[in-house]
């Protein structure tokens, strides 16, 4: 397996690179021009190939609204959608992501300072405790509800178990994304 992976490293940013329109003969730790579409906004970094979309938005764009929770992809935290899909960011290279919309919790809001449904329901149903985990479930609560996966609590629960919640506030999570559905749906 670890022969697979060294290959796989040796194999993969070339081509990654080759793919972003970059030289490919790069050595891996030098820098590549990204270019990312944010909350909307056009943001154009210069980073190396194997910075995920979370590292880009925290340590480059400082949005440290998506969490690192795990790094592994094992607890949601890192949640956002691109290309309206949710999305592990600790698991996607930042390179990968370009031309598709990335969308992470700071630009839910309208604006004019408006939640969203999904953020409103979650204050209204309490649907968190410690908070840390929420920005990947509002972000997954969003997917869940858009992909038609929310129609019952037993789908809710289903669809959103990728997203851990050390608190457990599992419960009002369900309650949260059955009352934003009912808004989002319109």
């Amino acid at each position: 397996m670890i022969a697979s992976c060294a290959a796989f490293a040796t194999v993969g940013v070339p081509a990654l690179a080759a793919a972003a329109g970059e030289d490919p003969q790069r050595a891996p730790g030098d820098p590549m021009r990204v270019t990312l579409n944010v909350n909307g906004t056009s943001q154009d970094l210069s980073l190396d190939v194997r910075v995920t979309v979370l590292d880009a938005l925290r340590e480059h764009l400082h949005l440290t609204g998506t969490k690192k929770g795990c790094d592994q992809g094992q607890c949601g935290a890192c949640t956002v959608l691109i290309g309206g899909q949710r999305v592990l960011s600790c698991l996607t290279l930042a390179a990968a992501a370009q031309g598709k919309p990335i969308d992470t919790i700071e630009g839910l809001a309208g604006a004019s300072g408006t939640l969203h449904p999904m953020q409103q329901a979650f204050i209204d149903q309490d649907g968190f405790q410690c908070g840390y985990c929420t920005p990947g479930q509002i972000m997954s609560a969003i997917a869940c509800v858009r992909e038609g996966h929310a129609t019952t609590d037993a789908d809710i629960q289903e669809y959103m178990s990728g997203n851990l919640c050390r608190c457990a506030a599992y419960p009002n999570i369900v309650a949260a994304i059955k009352q934003a559905r009912e808004l989002m749906h319109g």
